[in-house]
């Protein structure tokens, strides 16, 4: 990964509280892993922030060496990484999604 791509993608991570990388936008997401990952923030009430990959080819794969994680879209609350659809997936069923949230102080509905 560039120097470049890596400190744009650290700028990111730190300029948002929960960041998306996700292929497409919130209103036209391009594949259905990042349009779930959407639906459960939507859901969730909190304010998002994304990053769409498919804009940046730079961004589309250093993302995946930054966060040692080989699939997008990517969560990442608080500066860290969570993890991808469907991890969102299983902390969200089992209301832990939520709680790292509030454990971050986080606002959401």
């Amino acid at each position: 990964m560039s120097d470049d791509a890596q400190a744009r993608i650290a700028t990111a991570v730190s300029s948002a509280d929960v960041l998306l990388f996700m292929k497409g936008t919130p209103l036209f997401p391009q594949c259905g892993f990042s349009s779930r990952a959407i639906a459960i923030l939507d859901h969730l009430g909190v304010e998002y922030a994304t990053v769409d990959v498919l804009q940046d080819p730079g961004i589309r794969a250093g993302i995946k060496e930054f966060s040692d994680w080989p699939t997008i879209p990517q969560l990442y609350v608080g500066g860290e990484f969570v993890g991808g659809s469907d991890i969102m997936m299983e902390m969200y069923e089992a209301g832990e999604l939520l709680e790292l949230l509030d454990a971050k102080g986080i606002a959401h509905a």
